[in-house]
């Protein structure tokens, strides 16, 4: 029998929702990174991974994009998904 495809949901501390799916990928958490340009504008990055420990190992990452890009700050956000019955929620 085919596994039943689901709906992922993550709530940021802001209040943004995402919604993830159908899928049948093991993800857990969500991550964001929202990043200051020098120009004072914000651009945002984001993903899902299978546990907190993969989603924490884009503080690195970020690290390195941050000296790259010339970010003047940057901010990663991680939460866990929520699995919903519907794309409502």
């Amino acid at each position: 029998m085919a596994k039943k495809k689901r709906y992922l949901t993550a709530v940021m501390a802001d209040g943004y929702v995402k919604t993830i799916g159908p899928t049948h990928a093991p993800f857990t958490h969500f991550w964001r990174i929202v990043a200051t340009l020098q120009n004072g504008k914000t651009d945002v990055f984001w993903g899902h991974a299978p546990s907190r420990k993969d989603a924490a190992g884009k503080q690195a990452a970020a690290a390195e994009a941050a000296v790259q890009r010339g970010w003047r700050s940057y901010t990663l956000e991680i939460v866990e998904l929520t699995e919903c019955d519907d794309r409502g929620g």
